[in-house]
């Protein structure tokens, strides 16, 4: 009896054992402990307050090749450092700008990449009590504080995202399931805003903002009920994934205010979302522990993943990592030639991205493709997942053809799934991402939501977005030449104690309440014997506390946790040899 207890005492320490490295078809992927990011002087961790710990990249075209930035909040202070992944040790003690605050914690921030210089960034900080700050954490400025007296919405800001191709205008969602967009370049006024509706639908609603001058915010959505907990644009920035509280994916068209479709969770609310590269397909997760794929040019569910034992916090495709393989129709066989004319880093990735865009041409030849993509959840555990043609297209004859992997330093093609995917399905439907966009940026968030051409002009999305409402309402969303600064803010304001007369009373969505038992079955919400259920490639505990962070980059993985820590995992065959002997152990 006492042996039995010990084994299964021994069993269990190993299984709570945190991994340093795994391996997967590619190789191995190792935590480099020189390249972990922190508060420079560690506290005891106290839950870091309820606001998860979330991590922004910028890249800033430095010269001297170390161009890319790191933003990160832990509790009350927010940090900005130069980012070496894995060529340098970190150096924790040098932040270019660190920030606390009195009052109110950072709950989500996001770069603006279009205008990001060595010199010149732009940031823009959600906060736990509404506000949304932009500051320059190089030129150590704050700009301008929105929704300063809480007059807009009280509640917590829960995403906030700059609109793909402008320069000047950005979402923000809120734990009241409130979107409102902005402007940089306008104020919020100083009454509570009054507003006229634009568009109504099911469970949702947009208003514009009733002024007799252009005042943010320019558009309120209210969608679902409960918290909207994120939401992603699509690579062409032309679609905006929506998940909320109360279990509902929503997609809509940004431009046109329509909505395009919707998923129910197999069990409680939505937490996470991301777009795969090309557009095609969206990976949700939520309090049901499941990743779920929602076809996007089908609108339906296509498969489950069930790996994780508690919350997904996060989703993430992969971009650099995805097997890709051309054939011709009249052949059976794949050729490693193929393959030759790629090259790693972005090149590699934009090579990917390409060659996904070809499953959209009518003159090209078939193109099989598998999507890599990952998560990570409250049960510390970091999931990767692949998405196969025998899921994509099960009802595809399989072809001979090897299946190729697209990664950086893989010697071997991955075992399994292979299959030809028809130029056209015949849906007239427009996808986003036909034009597939380069690889992308660090400056998200989070690391699936994409962006549009680079080079694009703020002016050109404005007009888009004014077009499409313009039908509805008289409504100027076009960015300002000039330039209007306001008077600096303090930096450590305090802002979470601001009273307000007003409160926000028009919520004129019409919320149906969906009973779960009557969704289940339906295509809002297949039975899980309806769909195939995908197994894990990997499942490896590698934290201590919830995991909040999950972003792919060309040469590394990035994790953070509750407790501030942020680790980098080198892909195989990155590994600076410097370092090589601080990461050598056993492989778990």
């Amino acid at each position: 009896m006492l042996l039995s207890k010990m084994a299964a005492e021994g069993g269990g320490k190993e299984m709570n054992e945190i991994k340093t490295q795994f391996t997967t078809r590619e190789g191995l992927y190792k935590l480099l402990s020189h390249s972990e990011y922190s508060r420079p002087n560690r506290v005891p961790f106290n839950s870091q307050g309820s606001n998860p710990v979330r991590v922004s990249f910028v890249n800033v075209n430095d010269q001297s090749g170390n161009g890319d930035r790191l933003c990160f909040n832990v509790g009350r202070e927010l940090y900005f450092y130069i980012y070496k992944g894995v060529r340098k040790a970190a150096d924790l003690s040098k932040p270019i700008d660190k920030r606390i605050y009195k009052g109110t914690q950072p709950t989500c921030h996001d770069f603006n990449h279009l205008t990001a210089t060595a010199e010149s960034v732009s940031l823009l900080v959600g906060f736990s009590a509404g506000q949304v700050q932009l500051i320059d954490p190089i030129k150590k400025e704050t700009s301008k504080l929105f929704n300063e007296e809480r007059l807009i919405d009280k509640s917590r800001v829960t995403c906030v995202k700059w609109v793909p191709g402008s320069e000047s205008l950005f979402l923000v969602a809120h734990s009241s399931g409130n979107m409102y967009l902005y402007n940089v370049e306008h104020t919020c006024g100083t009454t509570a805003p009054h507003y006229q509706l634009l568009k109504q639908g099911e469970s949702f609603a947009v208003h514009t903002c009733k002024s007799k001058s252009t005042r943010n915010p320019l558009l309120k959505w209210t969608v679902g009920e409960g918290a909207l907990n994120e939401f992603a644009f699509s690579p062409d920035g032309k679609f905006l994934a929506c998940v909320s509280q109360d279990g509902f994916l929503r997609v809509f068209n940004f431009d046109s205010v329509e909505l395009h479709g919707t998923m129910k969770s197999y069990f409680g609310g939505l937490l996470c979302v991301c777009w795969s590269p090309d557009g095609k397909y969206i990976v949700i997760g939520g309090e049901d522990d499941l990743v779920t794929v929602w076809s996007f040019v089908d609108c339906r569910v296509i498969a489950r993943g069930h790996g994780h034992k508690s919350w997904v916090s996060v989703v993430a495709f992969d971009p650099y990592t995805t097997s890709v393989e051309e054939s011709d129709p009249m052949e059976f066989s794949g050729s490693d030639e193929d393959f030759q004319d790629l090259h790693f880093g972005r090149d590699r990735a934009n090579s990917t991205q390409s060659r996904l865009s070809k499953r959209n041409s009518t003159d090209s030849r078939p193109v099989s493709v598998t999507y890599r993509f990952g998560s990570v959840g409250q049960d510390t555990q970091l999931c990767l997942w692949d998405l196969t043609e025998d899921i994509l297209f099960p009802h595809q004859p399989l072809s001979r053809a090897r299946t190729h992997t697209n990664v950086m330093n893989a010697t071997s093609p991955p075992a399994g799934s292979g299959g030809t995917n028809p130029g056209s399905n015949g849906n007239s439907i427009t996808t986003p991402g036909n034009s597939v966009p380069p690889p992308l940026p660090r400056s998200n968030s989070l690391p699936h939501s994409a962006v549009s051409n680079a080079g694009s002009k703020s002016s050109v999305m404005d007009g888009a977005i004014a077009a499409g409402v313009s039908k509805f309402a008289t409504l100027s969303l076009h960015d300002r030449k000039e330039r209007h600064h306001e008077k600096d803010h303090k930096r450590n304001h305090s802002m979470g104690h601001i009273s307000s007369k007003s409160s926000d009373k028009l919520n004129l969505v019409t919320k149906t309440k969906t009973d779960p038992a009557k969704t289940l079955g339906t295509p809002l919400c297949p039975r899980m014997e309806d769909v195939p259920l995908l197994e894990p490639l990997i499942c490896k505990k590698i934290a201590h506390e919830r995991l909040t962070v999950l972003i792919f980059l060309e040469d590394c993985i990035v994790t953070a946790c509750q407790e501030g820590f942020i680790c980098t995992w080198a892909r195989p065959g990155k590994v600076v040899m410097a370092f090589s002997s601080l990461e050598c152990g056993t492989v778990k």
